[in-house]
């Protein structure tokens, strides 16, 4: 007992130490200039161990914690971090004299280390986390909680990519450095205060820089070791998209997060193996709520959980998304942390009004209501920033006669940018973009052809945001080649941004039946909206929502030559899909060449579903539904939906239980028999069935 209370102790008492040397790195940080980066780094090491220790007392806290106890490796690694943090502790106290701090204050402070000093303190911390987690992987984590993980980890079916650090989200914008930083210090107090409300709602018009913001809060919490869990919504990304696997995603993190929730989540999915097909507030008592509540911690030492939930108004049902809304508010105390949601999302309607139900239970900042010197200023330094690294990898890559100009574009340009593109963050990056494409010009050229349109009178900022990188491709054709290069757009690029999931430009070719190649020549100049990868087999992105909503806005229909009519959009797609599923043997009995029926699907492996269902059928059985009932479609006798059910019905099915998807199956019926023409069809429900 005496053992357990030691490291206990001990690791409290490096947690307390940690936090201190962060604390003072940070009033350093603040008051001096010139070691900002030795500053900078001691301190991420800092809360990185601290970060580790927490998870320790975690871990020491769980069900399973007394093993960690006799743990002789993980005792004399915590004793060693607790006497290097204790010897730097003492190094950055501060040296100036009594008088001098008197005098000026703060101001007077000196920092005490030299660079090769940081440098070998930064080795001996690092051992130290080593060390420890060297320790927890081979006392913890392999012999106990790894089985309890891995059992909830296998029975709960998560949304992919949804995290903030997924490697779909890997190269997203984070804050600039200097840029937001009163609004980051107004949600970072907000998440230390005890006494804040329990939900924090940053909501801003589309390309404001929500997203950016999320990604940066995410890191900064998961940097101090606060992140619970993160999801980023995200409209066409499939399961992003909706809210069917919201918290069985949030669960599955927290478990990584506190693996002494591991055995809690485990019992509710084998007390419910169905849980996470259950109503919205059952999933989140029986996999989140109820789980926290069982740890067991000192009260007094509760650390703060933030979960950040990125781009509500990306949700598809708005019930859904007030019923999150509401579930988060209803939150009550929980002794084990301080639970907190940090939310982001544009100021729509079904939203606002979700919050109207919990008046009083949040707090809230708007973002397009920032005074706009302070969004000028940031949008400023962020300008300076990127066009000088454009200019910079340019002249790298240029004979000396090509060069820009050392002091290219010059403060009168960057300030004519910022003017257009204030409020909009989104407006920055895709000029930055679209300057910095040379398969499109040189950069000079490129920014000329955005600053015309500075004086053209635009009936929306989104405008000056994608014409210039739109009308590009209509330069030097002539009026009949130009109807057909803008229907040629609609076709691809009007399916690539209200496909349900990303696809491949190969995929997508396959799909749309065009020859091999096509969507990658027609998207060839749009790198500075879409996420176009290097390999034709990996899905294209869109790297912004707002430019969905520029193509398709009705508003625009008279005057966006590349206006996307959505319904015809998704119309096209659906009869594609059909038509695909339909043809030869893509759909057939025995898809998969199994010769045995009684197969689990289990046993199959992923190679052979792949090479009988690419990923242009897969998307085909998994979204014609949805495309065909947001076209607005009805379905008559003999049309092509019901030659289809009646020849292929039963192999629809076949496929969905060979990529997962069968319990969707259900929904889709649902959605098909709400769209059938009773009057004068007689169609029934048997004959679907």
């Amino acid at each position: 007992m005496a053992e357990a209370l030691g490291i206990t102790t001990s690791v409290i008492a490096v947690i307390d130490l940690s936090a201190k040397v962060a604390s003072r790195c940070s009033e350093y940080y603040a008051n001096i200039k010139n070691a900002r980066d030795d500053i900078e780094r001691l301190q991420r090491e800092a809360q990185g161990l601290k970060a580790t220790l927490e998870r320790v007392h975690s871990l020491c806290d769980g069900p399973n914690g007394v093993r960690l106890h006799d743990s002789q490796s993980l005792r004399e690694g915590v004793e060693d971090c607790q006497k290097q943090l204790a010897q730097l502790q003492a190094k950055l106290k501060p040296r100036t004299t009594n008088k001098l701090m008197s005098r000026y204050g703060i101001r007077a402070l000196r920092w005490p280390l030299k660079s090769n000093e940081v440098d070998r303190i930064m080795e001996k911390l690092g051992n130290c986390k080593n060390n420890i987690s060297f320790s927890l992987q081979v006392d913890q984590e392999v012999q106990i909680l790894n089985i309890h993980q891995k059992i909830v980890l296998d029975k709960l079916r998560s949304a992919d990519n949804a995290a903030f650090d997924s490697h779909d989200e890997e190269h997203n914008a984070r804050c600039y450095q200097g840029t937001r930083a009163e609004l980051l210090r107004q949600i970072y107090s907000w998440a230390s205060d005890r006494g804040s409300e329990r939900i924090f709602w940053l909501n801003g018009m589309a390309g404001t820089g929500k997203s950016t913001i999320s990604r940066t809060v995410a890191q900064n919490f998961a940097d101090k070791g606060e992140l619970g869990a993160s999801f980023f919504f995200k409209r066409g990304e499939g399961d992003r998209g909706h809210a069917g696997m919201f918290f069985a995603t949030i669960a599955t993190q927290l478990v990584q997060k506190l693996p002494c929730l591991a055995p809690h989540v485990q019992n509710t999915i084998e007390a419910d193996p169905g849980i996470s097909r259950k109503a919205l507030k059952q999933q989140f008592d029986a996999l989140v709520l109820q789980p926290l509540g069982k740890i067991r911690t000192d009260p007094q030492k509760s650390s703060s959980i933030v979960i950040v939930v990125d781009a509500l108004d990306e949700c598809d049902r708005e019930e859904d998304v007030r019923t999150i809304i509401r579930l988060f508010s209803q939150v009550k105390h929980i002794a084990s942390a301080q639970l907190k949601f940090f939310l982001t999302s544009r100021p729509e309607l079904p939203i606002r009004l979700g919050f109207e139900d919990i008046r009083g239970k949040y707090e809230r900042l708007v973002l397009h209501q920032i005074p706009e010197p302070i969004v000028k200023e940031d949008i400023s330094s962020f300008l300076e920033h990127e066009l000088a690294t454009i200019r910079e990898d340019y002249n790298k890559s240029v004979t000396q006669n090509r060069q820009l100009p050392a002091d290219w574009p010059g403060h009168t340009t960057v300030q004519s940018l910022v003017g257009m593109a204030i409020p909009l963050f989104i407006f920055a990056t895709t000029v930055c973009r679209f300057i910095n494409d040379r398969k499109c010009g040189q950069p000079k050229d490129q920014l000329a052809k955005v600053l015309k349109y500075q004086s053209r009178s635009q009936a929306s900022k989104l405008d000056a945001t994608y014409l210039p990188v739109l009308d590009q491709l209509l330069v030097g054709v002539t009026i009949s080649e130009r109807r057909g290069l803008v229907e040629d757009f609609q076709q691809a690029v009007g399916s690539i941004v209200i496909l349900a999931s990303p696809l491949s430009a190969t995929s997508l070719d396959r799909l749309l039946g065009v020859p091999e190649g096509t969507v990658d020549s027609r998207t060839d100049l749009l790198h500075s909206v879409l996420s176009i990868p290097s390999r034709p087999d990996h899905p294209i992105r869109l790297l912004h929502l707002s430019f969905r909503d520029f193509l398709v806005d009705t508003e625009k229909r008279e005057t966006n030559p590349f206006w996307v009519d959505e319904k015809d959009a998704h119309n096209k797609l659906a009869t594609r899909c059909l038509k695909l599923l339909s043809t030869g043997e893509n759909l057939k009995k025995d898809i998969c060449n199994l010769r045995t029926p009684e197969r689990p699907r289990a046993d199959v492996d992923k190679q052979t579903i792949a090479s009988h269902l690419p990923s242009d059928i897969q998307y085909a059985c998994q979204y014609w539904v949805y495309h065909l009932k947001e076209s607005g479609s009805i379905i008559y006798d003999d049309d092509q939906v019901h030659n289809f059910l009646k020849c292929h019905f039963l192999h629809w099915l076949e496929s969905l239980s060979f990529i997962g998807r069968l319990r969707e199956s259900i929904g889709m019926v649902d959605n098909l028999m709400a769209i059938i023409d009773v009057c004068h069809s007689l169609i029934s429900t048997a004959s679907i069935y």
